[in-house]
């Protein structure tokens, strides 16, 4: 029986809980696996591991793609913009906590998914609603989706007492990517990481579009970037217990790409950002007798981000503009084991955020946020269930205008799971969850030059889905050396969900007066989301009489998403009222499967994403024809080395996620990298 993490994964992480391994029961010739994991309350997706390492991907956002319910908006190349869009719910509806604690980002609630290498990069999960673990911070109930993106955490051989790893990316469009890992036992329970890279790329790349009567065919410009990043580590380890310290540096300077309108693309707008934060965490439990035990976690984390966004075109409106954002973070998280199925957790966070800009005549607000959760989960045999209550309390203060104070009610949340059979990982599972987004800086003050009166989002998420893992072992009867390696496993895995989204208050933005420049922002919408995920797949290890040692190993998944998405804002716009909300496809899937043998492996991957509307109004004109992808990569790793060739889009077709932003056609790299 499947045992709740809450009471089996005192002294980890919250991202370190999603990967709990997995344990198996062996029998003489046909092994049924059974394991330990998280509840099954809730559906998640992870990349992790050999499958992690063997995407052709860049950054965290191009890794998504391949889940379920997924979305990227991607302004094209290397130096783009990316976020993502969870079930249709919106970008800023979507937390995403590195290692365990959430970026913030107050001015305009997004995080640019691009920022985040893959070099370092152990897992990335995804919840589409509540995680299936209590003991956490409040924040990570505060967000209708999480994204938990971990780190590598310094591993080694025995007797070995450091690690290097140096790699090498080069492709087209002028990618130089260097990076440097740096690991260092300093003693049995204390460990040292050192971790940077360097990114270049020009961004140019040939492309071609049609627009009405008119046939553009030229070269990217100004989708170049330069960017820095470096991680530093502490991570320590106690009885029942650990404890972590890291410190993150980013800057860069990008050109963002101009949409290609009426045969024109060139443009001199530049970015530039600097992001630091240094953030700890601190977990321990104690055991007050054979049923109950206590855990204790404390998070910590400050932040000190820059932007400065620079628009030199006089004809239009000259921008010169800077950023400086500060955010304070504290969090403290108990949770009490009061019976072998029962588990409570409370928790409590405070955060204080600041914000800056060169623009004299906008204010500067000042935000304070306490969050507090009461959690349980409950355990028995068949039944797990995770009840949750988050009560928000904000107030903004601002230099110009008297202090606005804004209370939210308090949001549940309620998760529930039914295994028929025991001896089977077969689950039934569903959740209700309430949420509230606060409009983000920009939105209540950064728009028309006053502070507005903007109502939270009000979102209701319900879910229904069916689960099941099933592993087979058949011992070789041809081996004559009992081993693991002679037995051959199946692992066959299929889950899918149906679920219904609301969206109330959906904050707006529309021009005011005749430029583009200034914009009003105001509560008008409402969305209601339908959708279905599918996700299933297949591994084999095959043993070989020809090479014990090394198995055939295949591997394939696929992922399918039904989403209708409508905008129910004006009953009295016939063109608009229930059409399908901009760029969200109906039907979108991948597929992607691996053959891989003694440090040899092969790579395929397919994307497809189908027809969308660039708005509400379901016309022609607004129509983005739908495109899709195919991705190749072949890896070979010797002794010390790993050497990959990846090829991505090579049917080079010509395709667009964002409208009249033109993606890459044929492109690669190759990948070196040297471990010691």
């Amino acid at each position: 029986m499947p045992l709740c993490v809450c009471t089996s994964a005192f002294g980890l992480s919250s991202a370190e809980r999603d990967s709990i391994s997995q344990q198996f029961e062996l029998d003489e010739v046909v092994v049924n696996s059974q394991k330990s994991s998280a509840t099954r309350t809730t559906s998640y997706q992870t990349l992790k591991g050999a499958q992690l390492e063997g995407l052709s991907t860049h950054s965290v956002a191009d890794a998504l793609r391949h889940f379920s319910g997924v979305q990227i908006k991607d302004f094209g190349g290397v130096g783009g913009i990316k976020t993502i869009d969870v079930r249709s719910m919106g970008t800023n509806h979507l937390g995403v906590f590195y290692d365990g604690i959430e970026i913030g980002n107050a001015q305009n609630g997004t995080v640019d998914l691009g920022k985040f290498s893959m070099d370092n990069i152990d897992e990335l999960t995804l919840y589409n609603g509540p995680t299936n673990t209590i003991f956490q911070p409040a924040k990570d109930f505060a967000s209708a989706s999480t994204l938990f993106i971990r780190t590598r955490r310094p591993r080694f051989k025995d007797g070995q007492n450091y690690h290097i790893t140096a790699t090498m990316k080069a492709g087209t469009f002028g990618l130089a990517n260097p990076a440097l890992l740096y690991e260092q036992r300093l003693t049995d329970n204390l460990h040292l990481s050192l971790n940077a890279e360097y990114n270049y790329a020009t961004g140019r790349y040939h492309f071609t579009k049609k627009q009405g009567n008119i046939d553009t065919t030229g070269i990217r410009q100004n989708g170049d970037i330069q960017a820095v990043r470096a991680e530093a580590g502490l991570f320590g380890y106690l009885p029942d217990g650990n404890w972590h310290v890291k410190g993150y540096f980013y800057q860069s300077e990008r050109g963002i790409p101009r949409a290609i309108i009426r045969n024109v693309w060139t443009t001199d707008q530049r970015q530039w950002d600097r992001n630091a934060f240094v953030q700890g965490n601190w977990t321990q439990s104690w055991s007050l007798n054979t049923i109950r035990k206590v855990a204790l976690q404390v998070n910590a984390k400050y932040s000190n981000d820059y932007m400065r966004y620079l628009n030199p075109d006089t004809t239009s409106v000259y921008i010169d503009n800077a950023y400086w954002q500060q955010e304070v973070y504290v969090s403290v998280a108990n949770q009490w084991t009061l019976f072998p199925w029962w588990d409570l957790d409370i928790s409590a966070d405070y955060i204080w955020n600041d914000l800056k800009t060169s623009i004299t005549q906008w204010t500067r607000p000042q935000r304070h946020t306490g969050l507090v959760a009461v959690a349980m989960a409950f355990h028995y045999r068949w039944i797990q269930a995770q009840v949750s209550c988050l009560g928000t309390f904000v107030q903004d203060k601002d230099e110009k205008v008297e202090s606005q104070k804004v209370a939210k009610v308090p949001t549940p949340a309620i998760s529930l799971s039914y295994q028929p059979i025991l001896k089977e990982l077969f689950y039934l599972r569903g959740f209700y969850k309430q949420m509230y987004r606060m409009p983000t800086f920009n939105e209540l003050y950064y728009t028309d030059g006053v502070p507005s009166h903007l109502q939270p989002e009000q979102t209701t998420q319900y879910d229904g889905g069916i689960e099941y893992t099933k592993e087979v072992k058949v011992e070789s009867r041809k081996s004559k050396v009992e081993s693991a390696t002679n037995l051959l496993t199946i692992n066959v895995h299929a889950k899918a969900d149906g679920y219904f989204n609301q969206v109330k208050n959906k904050i707006i933005a529309v021009p005011k007066g005749n430029t583009q420049y200034r914009w009003q922002t105001m509560n008008l919408g409402y969305v209601e989301i339908r959708g279905v995920d599918v996700n299933a797949g297949i591994d084999l290890t095959i043993p070989l009489s020809s090479s014990p040692t090394h198995p055939l190993t295949i591997s394939a998944n696929g992922t399918y998403t039904y989403q209708k998405a409508q905008d129910y804002t004006d009953s009295t716009d016939p063109l608009t009222y229930g059409g399908q909300i901009a760029y969200i496809p109906w039907h979108s899937s991948s597929v992607m499967t691996s053959v891989s043998w003694n440090g040899l492996s092969l790579q395929y991957v397919f994307n497809y994403v189908g027809t969308r509307y660039s708005a509400s109004a379901n016309t022609l004109a607004n129509q983005v024809p739908a495109w899709h992808t195919h991705d190749l990569a072949v890896k070979y790793n010797i002794q010390h080395f790993h050497i990959s060739l990846e090829i991505n889009n090579l049917a080079n077709q010509q395709y667009e996620i964002i409208r009249n932003y033109p993606m890459p056609g044929l492109n690669g790299k190759v990948v070196i990298r040297y471990s010691l």
